[in-house]
This record gives structure tokens, C-alpha cells and sequence, in this order.
């Protein structure tokens, strides 16, 4: 059976502009979450963001053609730059027809959205000639092929906020049962606006929390909804012994997957949490493991009340006895939710924290939720040996999907 391992990793999000700055803001703790500076928020509700600053795209990107790309395009081509050069290849000795591109996103180009109707409003014929081909979702996917030569499976994962962690669980698969040889895998998101964040406000699921510190407050009894994030997280996904023998730096091996549907309610998770702990089931499975193999989770923890309390509870169903041992956290609580970039940016944090030896700290939480039961790690970064993880991501539509990575 052929075994798949990460060999290359990029990302910007809003603690980091590259995996080296991710490493040092998670074992830091520190908080990306901010007062919205894309647009005026004074008289918004929502009054804070896990914005990304002083993005330059300009090392990797033409100003020509970034001015054709939209900002999640942008974030995508950036992230899979650097995973390459992390990985420390091209991928060129590989027949490009099995290299492939799996980019998840959430939305797409909703920004641009909301300035090209505005533009249609005054005049139809002052609407963009790029703006379908900047705004629609697979265009993160197809433009890293453009740029990298990589002509094998193509796609991008749409599920919501479980978009990054179905790309690269579909990478895994392709991979593990021989269509490819190799991947860039992962997930992309910039859709900060008011238009955007105003859909989300109304119907109730973003934090009105003005202190930035205490917007995002996963599993804590007083969470009040989620933050918006923007950014991008890209992996490599590599077959093991192609990996071994070019001598690749390996950060942890993808060992199985699993994907799901709540088939219960456009927006809200299945209280039960039976289709979300299948998912978990279904990735440590395939692993191998067991239930007492899992020594941390990377959870969604997206800091709305129903999400922490029905992934909690998936937790339990999924590990058992085991569940109480586990030590989990939630990295929205510094970045925010990055919607369909969140779980390939989660993933590169497992990923780090299984090579690294540590996990970090679920930051904002005060308050104990006898509902949300577990070790949330929130009394700061704990240093420990990983040697099995799980990176859950739950979305809008009932699509659960859970990857295991284990150390190698």
C-alpha cells in the first residue's frame, strides 16, 4: 500500500506570512485577530477580523497579472510557491500528468462580487471582462497549474469551511491508490467585506465582540460566534518512497481520511454529532489506530456555541474513554475562521506541532462550559510528543471531513 507524507508547506494568514513566522506565532500565542481595517466598520456590528497585513504578492506574481487575479488567487499562488521551495523540488521528475491541483475554496471572489455589481448597478458595460475569470472558485487551482506545469487531477473542493480538508484528503486518496504521485493540496479565502461579513452577521453566526482578544473564544462558556479570517495554506503531498528517495525533509504522514454528511440542516451541525464522529472514525481507521493512538486534535472550534458543543460531543462518540485523554485546541482562536482555507492552514499547524513537539494555546478562554468538557489546552502552549493527530473541520451544508496525520 503506498503510504503518503507532507515534504513541502506554505501559507499567509493573519499571524504569518510564511510557515517559518506560523511555527514561532503558534508556540507565541499569538493573536491575529483585529478592529477591521478593509473598510469602514463604524457603524458595523461586527467590529473585528483576522485580517492579513501589508500582503505583497509582488516576489511571486507580476503586478500585470495580479491585477487579473483576485486576492484568494492571489494568497494560493503565494502558498504554493513556498511549499514547493520547501519541499526543495519542481516535481519536474515526475510525468506532470501525475502531479495534481486540489485547491478548496469557500466562496471565491465574493469582494470582487460586490465591486463589479456595484459597477452594473451604474452601467452593465462597465463590468470587468475578467471579473468570471477572477471570481470564480476554481481559479486558485487552475492558476497554480498554469504556473507550476502540473496537469493531473485538477479541482477545487467547494464544502463550505470544510473545503481545505476535503482537498487534501481527495490529494491523499489520489495518491494513496496510485493516480498520482504527488500533489499541492489545500485550501484559500478572502472575502472580508462588508457585503460578505453583513450575510454572515444576519443570520447570527459572527462574534459583535469589539476587544479583539475576545472575539474568538472557542469551547469557553461565552463564545458568541466566529471570527472571519482571510488566508491560504498549500501543502505537499508526496508518495513515501519518491519522498524517501530524494532524501525530502518530512514533516508527518498523511495516514487516512474521512468525509461525511450531517444531512440535517443548511447551517446548523447535527447536535448529536453521529456524522461527525464517524468522519473522525473513519480517518484513524484507515490509520491504523486506535482510539488511545490519538494524542491530539486540531479541532474546528469555530467559537459559535452550537459548533463546540456538537464537536465535543463527536469527540466523545468517535474516541470513547479516550476522548478525555486527548489534548485539543483550536487555532481560530488566533487566526479566525478562514472558511474554506481554515482546515489546510489547520493542517499545516498539525503538521508543525507533530514535527515540533508542542501544542498551542486555545487563546480567550475564561470561562468553562461544563457542555465543553475536555482539555482544550487554555492555560498556555503545552510541550509534548505527538505521535497521531486528528484536524477536524466542520461545514455549512453538513459536510464533516477529518484527516489523520501521524508522526514519522
Amino acid at each position: 500500500m503506498r503510504r503518503v507524507v507532507i515534504t513541502g508547506m506554505g501559507t499567509i494568514n493573519p499571524i504569518a506570512k510564511n510557515v517559518s513566522e506560523f511555527e514561532n506565532a503558534l508556540k507565541e500565542g499569538k493573536l491575529g485577530i483585529c478592529n477591521i481595517t478593509r473598510f469602514d466598520a463604524s457603524d458595523f456590528e461586527v467590529k473585528c477580523a483576522g485580517e492579513v497585513h501589508d500582503f505583497d504578492p509582488a516576489a511571486v506574481i507580476e503586478k500585470k497579472e495580479c491585477r487579473r487575479l483576485d486576492r484568494f488567487t492571489q494568497f494560493a499562488v503565494c502558498a504554493a510557491d513556498e511549499a514547493l521551495k520547501d519541499a526543495g523540488t519542481e516535481l519536474k521528475d515526475i510525468d506532470p500528468y501525475r502531479v495534481g491541483v486540489i485547491i478548496g475554496v469557500g466562496v471565491g471572489g465574493l469582494n470582487l462580487t460586490e465591486q463589479e455589481y456595484g459597477k452594473f448597478m451604474q452601467k452593465p458595460d462597465r463590468v470587468s471582462v475578467f471579473f468570471i475569470p477572477m471570481m470564480i472558485a476554481n481559479m486558485a487551482a487552475g492558476t497554480v497549474s498554469m504556473k507550476t506545469g502540473f496537469k493531473g487531477d485538477n479541482l477545487a473542493t467547494v464544502t463550505a469551511c470544510a473545503s481545505g480538508t476535503h482537498a487534501i484528503g481527495e490529494a491523499f486518496r489520489k495518491i494513496k491508490d496510485g493516480y498520482l504521485d504527488a500533489a499541492l493540496a489545500g485550501g484559500s479565502e478572502a472575502c472580508i467585506s462588508r457585503f460578505a461579513m453583513s450575510g454572515f452577521n444576519n443570520m447570527k453566526a459572527l462574534s459583535r465582540e469589539s476587544d479583539p482578544a475576545k472575539a474568538s473564544t472557542p469551547f469557553d462558556a461565552e463564545r458568541a460566534g466566529f471570527v472571519l479570517g482571510e488566508g491560504s495554506g498549500v501543502l505537499v503531498l508526496e508518495e513515501y518512497e519518491h519522498a524517501k528517495a530524494r532524501g525530502a525533509k518530512i514533516y508527518a504522514e498523511v495516514a487516512g481520511y474521512g468525509a461525511t454528511c450531517d444531512a440535517f440542516h443548511m447551517t446548523s451541525p447535527d447536535p448529536d454529532g453521529d456524522a461527525a464522529a464517524a468522519a473522525i472514525k473513519q480517518a484513524y481507521t484507515e490509520a491504523g489506530l486506535a482510539p488511545e493512538d490519538i494524542t491530539y486534535i486540531n479541532a474546528h472550534g469555530t467559537s459559535t456555541h452550537l459548533n463546540d458543543l456538537c464537536e465535543t460531543a463527536a469527540v466523545k462518540k468517535a474516541l470513547g474513554a479516550a476522548a478525555e485523554k486527548v489534548v485539543i485546541n483550536s487555532t481560530k482562536s488566533m487566526t479566525g475562521h478562514l472558511l474554506g482555507a481554515a482546515g489546510a492552514v489547520e493542517a499545516i499547524a498539525t503538521a508543525l506541532q507533530i514535527k515540533g513537539g508542542f501544542v498551542h494555546q486555545t487563546l480567550g478562554y475564561k470561562t468553562p462550559d461544563p457542555e465543553c468538557d475536555l482539555d482544550y489546552c487554555t492555560e498556555g502552549r503545552r510541550d509534548m510528543e505527538i505521535t497521531a493527530a486528528l484536524s477536524n473541520s466542520l461545514g455549512f451544508g453538513g459536510h464533516n471531513a477529518t484527516i489523520c496525520l501521524k508522526k514519522i
